[in-house]
This record gives C-alpha cells, structure tokens and sequence, in this order.
C-alpha cells in the first residue's frame, strides 16, 4: 500500500504543473489500458476502483484523479476516500463524505467545448473506503454506494448492512498490508469469512499499487470473490509507474457485456474480472484466457522456397508484452523456446518441418499470466484465430 509522499502544501504549489504538463505521443499512446473484445463480444474496461484525494489523505483535488483516469484510457473509477481516517480535515471541513465524489463526477463531464484528454468520456463511480485500524477487519471498499454520510460510523458489519443496501459491490483491501499484517500473508479471518458468507464481502485486492499477494489471490480462488488490481494511488500516478517506459497502473480488467456503469457492476459482481499489475495478468482461469484470446494470434504464411520452413506471425494487439514459452513439439529455425512479443506488435518465426501448415498449431504458456498462484495460462493458437 503506498502513503501519501509529500506534505500538502508542497503538493499544491508544486504538483498541479506536472499534472497539467502534456506526455509525449508516445507515452500518451503507450501508457493507455485499452484491450480488444473476448472472442466471445465482451468489452474488456480497464477500472480503478481504489484512489485517493485530498479528501481524506491523498495529496491532489478529486480532478487530478480524473485527469489521470482519462490519460490511461481508464473506462471508469472511484476516488474511495478513507471514512474514518481524515488527516486534512482541519484543512479541508467536508460534513458531506460525497464531496470528493462530487468534485470528481463534475471533473469528468464532456461538454461541447471538451478538447484533448476531457473529451475522453469517464464514469466516476461513488465510492468509500471502511478504514479499521486492526486486522480484522482492516480495511473494505464499498463502491457503487449511494451516500457515504450514511456508511462512516459504526462497526464493519453493519456499515457493509448499510452498504449492500445501497446496491454496493465491496472488496477487501490490500489484506496482506504489512502494517497490519506483519509476515505479509493474507490470511482469511472468521469476521472475513462470515461476511463472505453473509454475501455483503464479494471481491479481493490481489494486487494493490506496487504489491501483489498470492495468499489474497488463493482467498479469492477458494471463495469464489472478484480478482481486484487498484493503484491505491495517493500522490501521482505519473509519480508510481514508469509510464515513459511503458507501464501501466495496477488497475481491474472487466469483462463486460454493455459498456455501462450497470454493465461494470454486474460484471464485478459476476467475478468478470482480471487484475493488472506490473503488465501481468492474473485472475480465474477462464477470464484471463478470454482476454488472452482476444488480443494473440497467430499467422500462419506459406513455406520458404523448396523446404518445409515455414513463417508464422505472432501478433499482440494489447498494451501488454505477451512473455511466451512454446511448449508444443514444434521447433524454431531461427529463436529459443521464450520470447516475447511486445505490445501492439508483431513477432516473426520460422518454424522447422512442417508438412502440411494448414494443421499447424502452436501451444504456449503465457509467463506474464497468472490463472493461480504460480500457475500460468496455457492455450493453443490456429491461423488467424485461437482455439
């Protein structure tokens, strides 16, 4: 979990004229979490649902959250400020806990005049964050909550009662945190289990800003909860990843059949969902694959002159570099078992002995993936199409 790194004052004379600074193309390009549609038609919306602003102890206004948002292609997020943990306040009194949501909601509207990176439509989503000193229960977000005011006192399980009713989806945070996890495993609690139980807990960070748990993500195999990523951003995204080299926040991928806020929501609380850290992919086996699937492919040419050599194209067409590891029977002339194919580009082999490239196939296990703990996705891919 990453804290706020600078004093406020030093934020607000110094941060704004790097948040309005412009990237270059190629970092504008390159730092957006854009993916192609499943092969089955399902949208596939980068969301972050786990931010911070002044409003509770994040060091920027709720619409540097949305500026952000909307240079990495974000489709939707919450800025969820911490209820019962407020370090500014005496600096900035806020009686209503939905101000910082309606800072940003307003933030995010494209008018007629919008140019640029406010053209990009966003959906802000309500959200807060139930902030408890010890484990359990640490620490929860509720999202897709209708009033704040209404959730910020009480014991856990009657604000998630409170939340719930509301319509809320809700995830454990970070519950590996060293601070209140000293040996850094998660560790599923009784309270936890009986709020599983009760279905007023349904999803997990598995990763959260610059950690990532295998501990949480076999919680949330074992319980069936959503796979979360989250920046947990508190100063700048531009601050936290190397977003000129390429990198992403830690965000959630959603699957989704409409592109709405419903559409989102139903999704998360199907466990559509595969979390993005450090351009690896984990989550449910069949949710990562259909990401995977959506975005590599392979083309398979015609031989080389008198020889059964034959050159195949593998083609990537998401932000991420795809690490593979071909684990078929079929030889390369010209490259090693691992390789990797960069984001948005095309990778060329030539393969050994192949009599007839019609049937041909090649089987990989994708390394930057994770469908459990340790565990990599394998798929086969076929000419044009993955199978």
């Amino acid at each position: 979990m990453r804290a706020a790194v600078l004093a406020l004052a030093a934020i607000l004379a110094g941060a704004a004229p790097i948040a309005a600074a412009h990237d270059g193309a190629a970092i504008a390009r390159e730092r957006r979490i854009t993916f192609p549609k499943t092969p089955d038609g399902r949208s596939v919306l980068a969301v972050d649902l786990h931010t911070h602003s002044v409003f509770s102890d994040g060091a920027v206004w709720p619409d540097v959250r949305v500026e952000e948002a909307k240079r990495d292609g974000l489709f939707a997020m919450a800025v969820s400020e911490h209820l019962e943990y407020q370090p500014h306040i005496s600096d900035i009194p806020h009686p209503d806990r939905n101000r910082s949501y309606q800072l940003a909601s307003a933030a995010a509207a494209v008018t007629p005049d919008s140019q640029g990176v406010a053209a990009r439509p966003l959906i802000v989503i309500p959200g807060s964050e139930i902030t408890k000193l010890v484990m359990p229960p640490g620490h929860i977000n509720a999202v897709f909550i209708t009033d704040a005011n209404a959730i910020r006192n009480g014991e856990v399980t009657t604000q998630l009662q409170v939340a719930n009713a509301q319509g809320a989806f809700t995830f454990w945070n970070h519950p590996y945190w060293t601070s209140q996890t000293p040996n850094g495993l998660a560790t599923l609690t009784p309270l936890h289990a009986q709020l599983i139980k009760d279905k007023l807990l349904h999803g997990i960070e598995v990763a959260n800003g610059a950690d990532m748990s295998d501990t949480a993500f076999q919680i949330a195999l074992d319980n069936n909860l959503a796979i979360l990523g989250t920046s947990d951003v508190h100063g700048l995204i531009d601050w936290e990843y190397d977003l000129a080299g390429g990198g992403h926040r830690t965000a959630t991928l959603v699957l989704t059949t409409a592109e709405t806020s419903d559409g989102v929501k139903a999704a998360l609380k199907a466990g559509n969902t595969v979390a993005i850290y450090n351009d690896n992919l984990a989550g449910k086996p069949q949710n990562v694959e259909a990401v995977v699937r959506g975005s590599l492919k392979i083309d398979v040419g015609t031989p080389l002159p008198k020889t059964t050599v034959v050159p195949v194209s593998v083609i990537n067409d998401s932000p991420v570099d795809y690490i593979l590891e071909n684990v078929g029977p079929e030889g390369f002339y010209d490259e090693g078992h691992v390789f990797t194919v960069k984001a948005g580009s095309t990778f060329a082999l030539l393969l050994t002995n192949v009599p007839d490239p019609s049937k041909l196939s090649l089987t990989f296990k994708v390394l930057n993936t994770y469908i459990a703990p340790r565990q990599h996705l394998q798929l086969t891919l076929r000419d044009g199409v993955s199978n």
